[in-house]
């Protein structure tokens, strides 16, 4: 964007949007009551355009469009599964990509949303991190996803969007300017509860902390995938600059916060992750901080020969973490039959329009 390009209606927090709107209109000798009718069309009706705010007259339209932007990604390619999974490929305004994913069950609908274009953190079990990083995304962008899925959903009697994750493309605290702000937005200004919306991190320290710091209940899923360093360093290259025993003293100040909930996901690889004698240990690091842990079957990539761990080995983990008093769940696998995992779908997409490198050149 350049300096001359108009703000992004959807990257304001409701208070700035207020104040934004009521400055445009009153500059204009136009009643603030505008500015209402504008905050109707944005957060209840999803407004794509100045266009469609009809009961606004159209002089004021047209005014409106030469002073904000209202930019809301594109689909760019949507993939329904069999067990009703839907990932959307979105096309922002330069062109880059990025996914989404929503998840039906029975008494939910949850949006996974991305908040980068890519991803550079290098994971090894990621689709994402093998793509490498493009850009962050704006709030609006961020915030853009949840107002598109969630008139796509209803369009296709998908019911209403109960639960976001922010576990698509991307380090959501490596993007906090973005973060910050896309939250306050979706609590605030679209009504989703704080319980509601669970930012993940692969442990970024300053960003738990900043995130502790807020009022509001947000939920913090840790990606773990390991319960010692030494095998995490192997898995999670972000590890080595903010080690495990460091990022477990920063959740335990989140958890300090009172009423916001910790989850662990851990992703069983077969032969990498899935030992029994990890089982203690990863017991341990849960009930220090209180932790919900997510038992995630491994998703295959075309990029590993991996593959997840066999359902009796996820079995005992389960049983023997509730045994010990740890709240645990095995995640239902999802999306098997489509590019379900994180950064797959724009993968395949950019290798077939010449964009992306092929996993030959990557792994070099």
């Amino acid at each position: 964007m350049t300096a001359d390009t108009p703000p992004d209606l959807l990257s304001m927090t409701p208070i700035e949007l207020r104040s934004a709107l009521e400055s445009h209109f009153t500059s204009r000798g136009e009643p603030k009551y505008r500015a209402s009718q504008v905050e109707k069309w944005i957060y209840e009706r999803l407004g794509r355009s100045m266009e469609e705010m009809t009961d606004l007259p159209v002089t004021q339209r047209d005014e409106l469009a030469q002073s904000f932007r209202l930019d809301e990604p594109v689909s760019d390619v949507v993939q329904r599964s069999e067990d009703g999974t839907v990932k959307h490929l979105w096309r922002l305004s330069d062109d880059k990509l990025v996914e989404s994913v929503l998840i039906p069950t029975e008494s939910r609908l949850t949006l996974c949303i991305s908040s980068q274009a890519g991803c550079a953190m290098g994971c090894t079990f990621c689709a994402t991190g093998w793509g490498g990083f493009d850009r962050q995304l704006t709030a609006g962008e961020i915030v853009g996803q949840y107002r598109a899925s969630r008139r796509w959903a209803h369009e296709n009697d998908y019911g209403s969007i109960s639960n976001i994750v922010y576990m698509g493309m991307g380090e959501p605290l490596a993007n906090r300017k973005a973060l910050h702000p896309s939250l306050t937005i979706l609590n605030q200004g679209y009504g989703v509860g704080a319980r509601r919306i669970t930012v993940s991190t692969v442990g970024v320290i300053p960003g738990i902390l900043e995130l502790a710091e807020r009022p509001e209940q947000f939920r913090l899923a840790l990606s773990l995938h390991a319960p010692s360093s030494e095998l995490r360093r192997e898995l999670i290259p972000l590890e080595k600059r903010y080690p495990l025993r460091e990022v477990l003293a920063a959740l335990e100040h989140f958890e300090d916060g009172g009423g916001k909930r910790i989850t662990f996901e851990y992703t069983m690889i077969d032969g990498v992750n899935a030992a029994p004698d990890l089982i203690e240990l990863l017991g341990d690091l849960a009930l220090r901080v209180s932790a919900f842990v997510n038992l995630i079957p491994f998703n295959p990539i075309p990029y590993q020969k991996w593959r997840p761990s066999k359902p009796k080995r996820i079995l005992e983990f389960s049983r023997r973490l509730a045994s010990r008093g740890v709240s645990v769940a095995v995640r239902e696998t999802r999306g098997q039959d489509i590019d379900a995992a994180c950064g797959q779908l724009r993968g395949h997409t950019l290798s077939q329009i010449g964009l992306k490198k092929s996993v030959a050149e990557i792994s070099e």
